[in-house]
């Protein structure tokens, strides 16, 4: 959505029972949830221009909200259902406003910001072999050839309750931003050249 500056990635967790529902129940909960707060939005922004820097973590805690809604909404669904029992789906979620990107994600689709040749990944993959990693349990070169890379430690809808991350970095004139699942973002390679063609062509 363009005009109001938000834009949002789902990617039905593969393996589990009716991928595109969650994905899809997810995506329609936050995009509803996020058009409610509207002139809390605003209210929020026009605090931010005028210097009050805490309404930032609002915003933050807004998003945060709203993916615990939709979280509980897709789990719930699951349970009234059984043949959708144990569906469950990323999210990666975007809202650009008062020059500032706010982020919410859970699992393993990514938020990038392109600037020029520079690459910020603004999430952080939840997927076991990540965990490894960060842990110290196994290097990055073990990590590229270790199986096991789509298994995801957080997802939505998976229980009734998910933790979320949040970010939020400045935008600048020029930046672009690109929101994927592990279907591209897995062709990347460590050099982050692949997201900077890739939005300079797109």
């Amino acid at each position: 959505d363009d005009a109001r500056g938000f834009y949002v990635v789902a990617d039905g967790v593969g393996g589990h029972n009716k991928g595109e529902i969650p994905s899809r129940e997810a995506v329609d909960q936050l995009r509803s949830w996020v058009y409610g707060a509207q002139r809390d939005l605003d209210r929020l922004v026009e605090r931010i221009g005028l210097g009050e820097t805490e309404c930032v973590w609002e915003i933050r805690r807004l998003l945060e909200s709203g993916v615990k809604s939709a979280c509980y909404m897709v789990y719930g669904m699951a349970e009234l259902d059984p043949e959708k029992k144990g569906m469950s789906t990323t999210l990666s979620a975007l809202l650009i406003r008062a020059n500032f990107a706010f982020g919410v994600h859970v699992g393993d689709s990514r938020v990038y910001r392109v600037r020029g040749s520079n690459v910020l990944q603004l999430t952080e993959d939840h997927t076991l072999i990540n965990y490894k990693v960060k842990h110290g349990m196994m290097t990055r070169a073990e990590a590229e050839k270790a199986t096991g890379k789509n298994v995801i430690t957080r997802a939505v809808g998976q229980k009734d309750y998910v933790q979320v991350d949040t970010a939020d970095v400045d935008v600048a004139v020029g930046d672009r931003f690109l929101l994927c699942s592990d279907g591209l973002h897995g062709y990347f390679g460590d050099s982050n050249r692949d997201v900077v063609d890739l939005c300079a062509d797109g």
